[in-house]
């Protein structure tokens, strides 16, 4: 189309304007028309960590435990020049997933069970302005109803 228009004594500008296209799109049409090009697959090349993965490879097999961090340091000190998350995308792919302990929760029956605690908290009151008092809270949490409780205890020592 746009040759189609080029043909006819159109501008550059004027074919852009009717087009919607850039001026630059014009000036240099693509080869095969507006349609959009199609591209093949990539050739695959080579990564800086392929001479290093039969050693991490190793290491993890004989410590499973081993940090990113701690691998990258040694195959640091033996020539290896990439980054770290080349090493941890690898070793991700290498440890096998880790395996959630299942825990069970404890459930008591009504009115068994139930947790108390203490709690100290410093406050200022705005009646007393400038005087710090202690303020103990005595939370009480149910066991099988979840249900918190709790009650604010005074002291009068005061702190200034």
């Amino acid at each position: 189309m746009i040759h189609d228009l080029k043909r006819q004594g159109l501008s550059i500008s004027a074919i852009a304007r009717k087009l919607g296209l850039d001026r630059k799109t014009v000036r240099t049409p693509p080869e095969g028309g507006l349609a959009a090009p199609v591209y093949g697959p990539r050739q695959p090349c080579p990564r800086l960590l392929e001479p290093f993965e039969p050693y991490l490879r190793a290491r993890i097999l004989a410590f499973p435990d081993l940090s990113g961090r701690r691998l990258l340091r040694e195959i640091r000190g033996v020539g290896y020049g990439g980054g770290y998350t080349a090493v941890t995308d690898y070793l991700r792919a290498l440890r096998p997933p880790r395996s959630t302990v299942f825990e069970r929760r404890f459930e008591p029956p009504a009115g068994l069970q139930a947790q108390v605690d203490f709690a100290q908290f410093r406050v200022e009151f705005t009646d007393e302005p400038g005087v710090t008092r202690i303020v103990w809270l005595f939370p009480m949490v149910l066991g099988h109803s979840r249900w918190l409780w709790g009650r604010f205890c005074a002291l009068r020592i005061c702190i200034r």
